[in-house]
C-alpha cells in the first residue's frame, strides 16, 4: 500500500451516478461519482466476487451486477448483511483530478 495518492480520472468523465474501474497498484478500484461526491470502493465483491463497477450506482450505494448485494460507498457496509463489507479508500480532488490513496488490504469474510 502507498502512503501517497494516486491520479486516477478527470472529474469531467466522470457524471454524477457513474462509477468506473481503475487499477492501482495491484488492485481494482471502483470510483463512484453520486451527488454526495467522489468515493472509492474496492471493485470485488465479497459476496462471490462480482464486479461492482459494472452494477448500479444507487444514491450512495454501489450494487454488484451478479446477485444485486449493495454497498455503502461512503463506509463499505452492506445494509442487507453487516458481515459483508467492501474496503472503502480515500479521495480527494486537486482541479478537476480525482486522486486516490488506497486504504490497507484488509480481511474480508468468505464468499457464501
Amino acid at each position: 500500500m502507498t502512503e501517497a495518492f494516486t491520479e486516477v480520472l478527470c472529474a469531467t468523465d466522470l457524471p454524477v451516478g457513474r462509477m468506473k474501474a481503475v487499477k492501482i497498484e495491484n488492485r481494482t478500484v471502483a470510483v463512484c461519482h453520486t451527488a454526495s461526491g467522489f468515493f472509492a470502493t474496492d471493485n470485488t465483491c465479497p459476496h462471490r466476487g462480482g464486479p461492482l463497477a459494472e452494477g448500479d450506482l444507487i444514491g450512495d450505494e454501489i450494487v454488484c451486477p451478479w446477485h444485486l448485494w449493495g454497498f455503502d460507498v461512503a463506509t463499505g457496509l452492506c445494509p442487507g448483511n453487516k458481515d459483508f463489507t467492501i474496503a472503502t479508500h480515500d479521495v480527494k480532488l486537486d482541479g478537476d483530478r480525482i486522486l486516490v490513496r488506497l486504504s490497507p488490504v484488509r480481511e474480508t469474510s468468505d464468499a457464501l
